[in-house]
């Protein structure tokens, strides 16, 4: 179960489509180890995050390519935000839609790569931490 959850974790943070807070809620209600959930999701969700850093950071030349992964307004919506907020906008890199223009943005702007690390965990790790204890306290009274 936590190597599927850290797989699905890490397809979320690519341009795949996938939904990892299913699979969060899913293990959790099954009784899987809260912690180990926690930590295979954030780890998996914070890797895929490095994989849209570098491609922003190596592969910027190919943007006018059909496949390229991010398309012109999500790249502008994104690039606003990283002028506006700087490197703290990477707290939104677990949101829909923006969140992975965030990273492919921080590795285009050559962010210093131990500063997105940090920031991004601490906003992929955070997201679970509080999903998670949202579940614990909603469903805890309901299960004693």
């Amino acid at each position: 179960m936590y190597l599927s959850l850290f797989l699905v974790a890490f397809l979320a943070a690519t341009l795949l489509p996938a939904q990892s807070e299913v699979l969060v809620v899913s293990a959790q209600q099954m009784g899987y180890n809260v912690w180990l959930i926690w930590l295979s999701a954030s780890l998996g969700n914070t890797l895929g995050s490095v994989v849209n850093y570098v491609l922003g950071r190596f592969l910027l030349q190919y943007q006018h390519r059909r496949w390229f992964p991010f398309k012109g307004k999500s790249l502008e919506r994104g690039h606003w935000w990283f002028e506006r907020y700087g490197k703290w906008s990477l707290l939104l890199a677990w949101a829909p839609f923006i969140g992975d223009a965030l990273t492919f943005i921080a590795g285009m702007l050559r962010l210093r790569f131990w500063e997105f690390l940090v920031i991004v965990w601490i906003s992929k790790a955070g997201r679970y931490a509080l999903l998670l204890g949202l579940l614990q306290m909603w469903f805890a009274p309901i299960l004693d």
